[in-house]
């Protein structure tokens, strides 16, 4: 499976997903939970969101293959 998110992008999405489940947890609104689903893209580094929408932040020169 090809990735299709960049590094830069991973690490946000990252960042923003740890802010993001850290206030959920500590009482904030519960859709703020929505932090898990960047957690997940960013390990994984393959958004559906992005394949609908044919969306790619990762150049085709710095794809590396997975196994």
């Amino acid at each position: 499976m090809k990735c299709n998110t960049a590094v830069w992008d991973r690490c946000l999405r990252f960042v923003v997903g740890v802010l993001l489940v850290t206030y959920a947890v500590a009482g904030g609104p519960s859709w703020m939970y929505f932090g898990i689903y960047l957690l997940i893209t960013a390990a994984w580094g393959l958004c559906p969101v992005y394949l609908f929408f044919n969306i790619r932040t990762l150049n085709s020169k710095s794809v590396v293959k997975r196994f």
